[in-house]
């Protein structure tokens, strides 16, 4: 008997009424756990702020990374220029800011680790 009905069911299909409310169900729980989901990280980002970014930004203003600061956004501004040019294609040579970024990055972690390791202990 177990048999016929198996046999049965596997040959006509069988539609019910209720599986299409339980997914309506199911969609619409999923959407209210996707807004909770994006509260709780919008929460998060504004409460954390990295501290070591926070760090290097002071140390920004000191007196050992100010001219380096000063250097980098020379050179940025030189470049910017240079790039507006029409020829600026053509040229064989193509200045970058990359070892004014370097020194002033160098600068910048050299201050603020110890501050920061300091701050986690």
């Amino acid at each position: 008997m177990e048999f016929l009905k198996d046999l049965l069911e596997s040959m006509l299909p069988t539609a019910y009424a209720e599986e299409e409310e339980e997914e309506e169900v199911e969609e619409a729980s999923e959407e209210a756990e996707e807004e909770e989901e994006e509260d709780e990280d919008d929460e998060d980002e504004e409460e954390a702020q990295d501290q070591f970014d926070t760090l290097r930004s002071k140390c920004s203003e000191t007196a050992s990374c100010k001219p380096l600061l000063h250097h980098y956004h020379e050179c940025v501004e030189r470049v910017t220029k240079e790039m507006e040019e029409e020829d600026y294609d053509q040229k064989d040579y193509k200045e970058d800011c990359i070892e004014e970024f370097f020194h002033l990055h160098h600068c910048l972690n050299d201050c603020a680790a110890p501050r920061l390791f300091y701050k986690l202990k």
